[in-house]
């Protein structure tokens, strides 16, 4: 019998430190209404000398493994999606496994930015699903701090620390990870990357003093590159759950940015009332933004036991991940049943909808007054 990768536990973790707004108008030439206006921003979490993206880790991995009523030592893989490990060898997982007590599970990070958590949820259903595995740990964790720039304004004021768990579980019944897609081009690498600590520019003295090791952004290139391929990425992800839009009961995207995150909604005809926003607490925590957010929000009550849940991402690489997840045993519309001509005939209709909008959006992201001014490169933000 065919084995299904449920969702059964969650959690998250956030430094104790706040930086809010007023904070970082000390610290740079910015003010608390610029943030809040053009991103959505209110604080964010910043992780202090003894948090890492390992301890946020283990502490949402703990929250998961108590809401699943699960023991470590029963989990048999452990995947940490970060781009920030407390060590440059070996990755954070095996901290993860270590601390946890995890003493069966196989262990490895999986490096995919943004869409990184939902890269790893995808590994993990194909181990469920082909049976190998039972019990697996996902985590999203970030330490964004590290590489920022504080003394520039246009990405400074954008990110923050934090971890997200899930655990998936193998069922008999069908459910839980319905459908995924993901997606890349490399050709567009620079529009998000921190150049330092690799192999073209090792660690060593004059790295320390140099700008390569800082993030660098240029988001306008990153807002085309969501809009076009991300976009079509979520037709895909939608219509391989036998589902359609409108069967969508929660949204959560990566909180890259609030009017990003309209748009978004705008475009699918998701209404924002189904949205996960939290970017105003967070801002953006890269692989960790999904995880916590959904974490959050089934905190929140707002998913019940055969709701779909929509995971969207964006980000390095440059890259995009999707993946529809429904609580519980998969429920199926009598509509879906009785009429699947009629249903194909929505889907159809969805993705001629999304495909006229994101088509007009795409434009529109060329005009100089398209949604911020901190989507262009080098660009004024005041």
């Amino acid at each position: 019998m065919a084995k299904h990768a449920h969702l059964t536990g969650w959690g998250k973790a956030l430094p104790e430190a706040i930086l809010t707004n007023d904070d970082m108008a000390k610290i740079v030439d910015t003010n608390d209404e610029w943030i809040r206006e053009h991103t959505g921003i209110r604080q964010r979490h910043i992780a202090g000398p003894d948090e890492t993206a390992g301890t946020l880790s283990v502490e949402a991995s703990k929250q998961a493994l108590r809401r699943a009523g699960l023991s470590a030592k029963n989990l048999d893989l452990v995947i940490v999606a970060t781009s920030s490990p407390d060590y440059q060898l070996p990755g954070a997982a095996f901290y993860v496994q270590g601390e946890l007590g995890a003493t069966r599970a196989a262990a490895f990070d999986l490096k995919a930015g943004c869409s990184g958590f939902i890269y790893a949820l995808s590994v993990a259903s194909q181990f469920i699903e082909n049976g190998a595995y039972e019990n697996v740990l996902v985590v999203g964790a970030e330490v964004v701090s590290i590489c920022l720039n504080w003394r520039d304004r246009r990405t400074s004021v954008l990110f923050g620390d934090g971890a997200g768990a899930a655990i998936l579980q193998a069922r008999d019944e069908p459910g839980g990870l319905l459908s995924f897609a993901m997606g890349a081009d490399g050709t567009q690498l620079e529009a998000l990357v921190v150049k330092g600590a690799g192999s073209k520019y090792p660690m060593c003295p004059a790295l320390h003093g140099s700008e390569r090791r800082y993030l660098e952004l240029d988001g306008r290139q990153l807002l085309r590159f969501a809009l076009r391929d991300g976009l079509k990425g979520l037709l895909s992800v939608i219509e391989g759950s036998g589902l359609s839009v409108s069967d969508v009961d929660l949204f959560v995207p990566s909180q890259s940015n609030q009017r990003l995150i309209e748009k978004f909604c705008e475009v699918t005809g998701i209404p924002l009332e189904r949205t996960m926003v939290n970017i105003d607490k967070y801002a953006n925590t890269s692989a960790a933004s999904v995880p916590i957010a959904l974490a959050e929000a089934l905190d929140q009550g707002r998913a019940k036991l055969g709701d779909n849940i929509l995971l969207f991402a964006y980000g390095a690489g440059l890259s995009w991940a999707g993946a529809m997840l429904q609580m519980g045993t998969f429920v199926e519309k009598p509509l879906l049943v009785h009429w699947p001509m009629l249903n194909r005939v929505r889907h159809q209709l969805d993705k001629a909808k999304i495909m006229l909008r994101t088509a007009s959006s795409v434009v529109a992201a060329n005009a100089p007054s398209f949604l911020l001014p901190l989507f262009s490169k080098g660009g004024k933000d005041k």
